[in-house]
């Protein structure tokens, strides 16, 4: 239960990508260089997964999970003040490393949290209540840039800076308030 509450915490300021690639056109790069983006990005997460994986085997998916959460609010801190078109085309390629170091790492927490005979309960809640989680968090990233019905909203930075924010607040939470588990086997 406390670790679905702090994935919820980090998943409410992971909006959808899309607005990586809105910031990315905001910023003047074009079809080809959002392409190159999502080519690198796709690169670096598919060549750090398995050695991520595999540290988050030796020294504990807590810490892995949480050095991701904090490499993600830098990067989201970054997409914030990203002035160049070239800035949050980096910033996209280090956000692969974000994917690698946490994206299966947190998944394999599941298995770590729950029995055996209750590991396809977990994974469906877990990924339940992400889904729920992705519109409400995608609908607060677009009112925070665009604004709501006479409110201009806060500019194309806000939702950056608040899911920086909450990566930061869910990394604290998780060193804080998640008990460590060690990884089962099989």
């Amino acid at each position: 239960m406390v670790f679905m509450i702090i994935v919820g915490l980090f998943d409410l300021g992971n909006s959808s990508d899309a607005f990586l690639v809105l910031r990315a056109r905001e910023r003047g790069l074009n079809v080809a260089g959002v392409l190159a983006m999502l080519i690198t990005f796709n690169l670096v997460y598919t060549l750090s997964s398995a050695p991520a994986g595999a540290w988050s085997d030796r020294i504990g998916r807590r810490k892995v999970i949480v050095g991701g959460w904090l490499v993600y609010a830098v990067i989201y801190l970054g997409f914030a003040l990203a002035g160049k078109g070239w800035h949050v085309w980096v910033l996209y390629a280090i956000y692969g490393l974000y994917y690698g170091l946490a994206y299966g790492t947190t998944k394999a927490m599941v298995a770590d949290i729950v029995s055996p005979e209750v590991r396809g309960t977990a994974y469906g809640t877990y990924n339940a209540v992400l889904g729920i989680l992705d519109f409400p968090a995608s609908l607060i990233a677009g009112i925070l840039w665009e604004g709501l019905g006479s409110w201009a909203g806060l500019g194309a930075s806000a939702p950056f800076y608040f899911g920086a924010v909450l990566a930061l607040v869910a990394a604290v939470a998780m060193m804080t308030w998640m008990p460590k588990v060690r990884s089962t086997p099989g």
